[in-house]
């Protein structure tokens, strides 16, 4: 029996770190929360042009990633 906690260290086929692109519903439109959070992150970065009404959750999430290295949010 494994002692390893895959809340803490996930296995091999972990999904934690899937490509947006990737994702099944990645072509539907983003959330609200992904739309608050990016609409924030392009603020603070002074960079409006990140955000938009009409973007995909992939697309969302890929620049959210993007803005949030950038201001040194950590991962």
């Amino acid at each position: 029996m494994s002692s390893a906690n895959p809340k803490i260290e996930p296995g091999p086929h972990s999904n934690l770190e899937k490509d947006p692109s990737d994702w099944t519903t990645g072509d539907d439109p983003m959330t609200d929360a992904q739309g608050s959070y990016l609409k924030t992150l392009s603020e603070q970065a002074h960079k409006p042009e990140q955000f938009a009404d009409d973007l995909s959750k992939a697309e969302a999430s890929k620049r959210i990633d993007a803005l949030r290295q950038e201001l040194g949010l950590g991962d």
